[in-house]
């Protein structure tokens, strides 16, 4: 058990704290008692039920984000409860609301990187994600000549066009048992990025663990089929809130969110989860 140092149990609050140092909350449970059978635990699978959004608008919608852990904002809560009173007209069920806090959410979407700007008061006539596809365009200025880029902004990666054929060891007869040769292919260059900054900030290890994954897959499943070469990860931090180290900019007094990990713990974990899974697949 966890006991306190010269003797005495743990307050509840005391567990609770020591906890979090210890286990991730995404992907663990922390048991009070040694676990025989998972039929003892008193863990049962969620019941199905209705969100009351037609009675009580968005003060249901509301209540279940907070119990449920949804992470839905003002502008969430608003649309979808217009949505379900106004379009749909009907309660929505907890899978679905589930759902829609996964899929539609900033780390699948891009809402920022796609959304209207607004500046001084003043709507820019483009989005952040505009200005990044526009450094590669399909054709050149005259409106003819094939641009560098052969793929970007579709498939699992981006491509630009390769100069010349290389010898190249692959199978004579992909997808069977064959012998390896060594023609000349022309093989465009890949590159592809993941952004698990969300993933990351909740699960320290396992979202930077899964974010490496992810880039290799995106790779591997590019036009026909690619090779992974090389992959990095980099990590960026505002206020790292170190305590042995601190920065006249820091303003300790800043509320930090409850539900995602320190700074520090990111530096440490984010990097270790992306090792692990890189070193992993070699």
């Amino acid at each position: 058990g966890a006991d306190k140092p010269g003797g005495g149990d743990l307050t509840p609050e005391q567990r609770k704290a020591f906890a979090g140092l210890v286990h991730d909350r995404m992907t663990e449970e922390a048991y009070e008692v040694p676990v025989k059978t998972f039929k003892q635990v008193g863990v049962e699978p969620e019941k199905c039920f209705t969100i009351p959004v037609m009675a009580q608008g968005r003060a249901a919608l509301s209540e279940v984000n907070k119990s449920m852990g949804l992470g839905f904002d003002d502008q969430d809560l608003d649309f979808y409860t217009q949505l379900f009173t106004t379009r749909l007209k009907r309660d929505p069920t907890n899978v679905e609301i589930y759902d829609m806090a996964q899929s539609n959410s900033e780390h699948s979407r891009h809402w920022f990187f796609g959304g209207r700007m607004v500046i001084d008061g003043k709507e820019m006539d483009t989005t952040l994600f505009k200005m990044v596809k526009a450094t590669c365009p399909k054709v050149k200025k005259d409106g003819v000549t094939p641009s560098n880029s052969v793929i970007a902004f579709h498939d699992n990666s981006s491509a630009i066009r390769a100069k010349a054929p290389v010898r190249a060891l692959c199978s004579t007869n992909p997808g069977h048992p064959a012998a390896m040769a060594a023609p000349e292919l022309l093989l465009h260059p890949i590159l592809t990025a993941e952004t698990h900054n969300f993933p990351t900030a909740v699960a320290p290890f396992n979202g930077a663990e899964t974010g490496t994954g992810g880039r290799l897959r995106d790779v591997q499943a590019t036009g026909r089929g690619a090779h992974t070469v090389a992959g990095v990860a980099a990590y960026c931090f505002g206020n790292l809130g170190l305590d042995e180290y601190p920065l006249p900019w820091e303003d300790k007094s800043e509320p930090y969110p409850v539900h995602l990990a320190s700074p520090a713990q990111i530096a440490v974990e984010a990097s270790d989860g992306a090792s692990d899974y890189g070193n992993k697949f070699g």
